[in-house]
């Protein structure tokens, strides 16, 4: 099976377009998109919506003057008496708008008084039981996602949370989303678009992808909207590649985490432009101390926060690529589902 013919692949390839489409649409939030009197919201979403929650939170709270707050299914299921939402917005985020822990949870809040938005993938409401749930629909696109893994519709997620902080705030340019959609569509043919940094001549990255095939366990670490990239990479890695991958942010990594790894390990850095942040670079010093193999992803195009979509895709591809070098399916990892029922 070569790249291009796994069913991933065509999600991904399908990104540019669909962004765009969204972006024909946007207009429609302005009614959707909820929040409280006081410009608050709640978020729920587990695996790679649970990732979108937390890009969603660093752009809300930075850019679009929004108190974003996180939901966790178990505390409100195993509550001993009523929460008080009323007044409150809360935002469900699934890909496919079936995830029973989801839907139980937000039924259960908005019995309790909140308002409810739907982010699915679904457009057939009469297999959505989430949208139907909340009232209010926030369609990623009409366009069905198979692999296991989420792709399209991970980054339609982060797209939708950066038009509805401009929705509310007018923070960003319309040029914003424009230039991105150019990138992205200039992006997505590439595998093995590994950015070695400034002024470096393009490359395939042959030997780097050696390290990364042989690591024991593979670190993303990324700062404020980064780190929902550096989550969502580490659990492509794990469901497409059968990697050990974990995502952090700079500062959790130091807490701790960087002590697990070693010279039998390898790290990305995910920099938002062309130099390492502080941060980071506080990060490669830990690892250069510790013998551990990293590289830093530079973005060299793209205006932040918007190339974090940029970064996200390479990093799919790279896992794509991965899975492939491994002789395993993307598409259909074993032990996987495309919709997982946890309650």
């Amino acid at each position: 099976m070569t790249i291009k013919e796994t069913l991933t692949y065509r999600d991904i390839a399908e990104i540019p377009g669909l962004l765009e489409d969204f972006s024909a649409r946007a207009g429609e939030l302005k009614k959707a998109a909820l929040r409280s009197r006081k410009k608050t919201v709640y978020l729920a979403g587990r695996g790679s919506s649970g990732n979108a929650t937390l890009f969603a939170k660093y752009i809300w709270e930075t850019s679009a003057g929004t108190i974003t707050n996180f939901i966790h299914p178990h505390s409100i299921f195993e509550a001993v008496r009523p929460l008080d939402f009323r007044g409150q917005a809360v935002w469900a985020f699934s890909q496919s708008g079936k995830s029973p822990d989801i839907v139980a949870c937000l039924e259960k809040l908005m019995r309790w008084g909140a308002r409810g938005v739907a982010v699915t993938n679904e457009a057939d409401l009469t297999k959505n039981p989430l949208a139907r749930l909340a009232g209010r629909h926030i369609l990623l696109s009409s366009s069905p996602e198979l692999p296991v893994a989420a792709t399209k519709s991970f980054i339609l997620q982060l797209w939708s949370v950066l038009w509805t902080a401009q929705v509310w705030s007018g923070c960003f340019l319309k040029t914003d989303f424009d230039d991105t959609i150019a990138l992205v569509r200039r992006l997505v043919p590439g595998s093995r678009v590994l950015i070695p940094g400034p002024g470096a001549a393009a490359r395939s990255g042959r030997a780097l992808f050696s390290k990364v095939k042989a690591a024991r366990m593979i670190g993303f670490v990324g700062r404020g909207p980064y780190n929902a990239v550096a989550d969502d990479s580490a659990l492509k890695f794990r469901e497409m590649a059968k990697a050990h991958a974990l995502g952090y942010s700079a500062a959790e990594f130091l807490h701790g985490p960087v002590g697990a790894y070693t010279r039998s390990d390898f790290v990305f850095l995910l920099s938002p432009g062309t130099e390492l942040p502080e941060d980071l670079v506080k990060v490669r010093r830990a690892l250069e101390e510790r013998g551990t193999p990293y590289q830093a992803v530079f973005q060299t195009k793209g205006k932040f926060p918007f190339n974090c979509l940029l970064t996200d895709i390479e990093m799919k591809l790279l896992a794509l690529d991965l899975a492939l070098a491994r002789g395993l399916n993307p598409d259909n990892p074993k032990g996987l589902k495309k919709v997982t029922y946890t309650l």
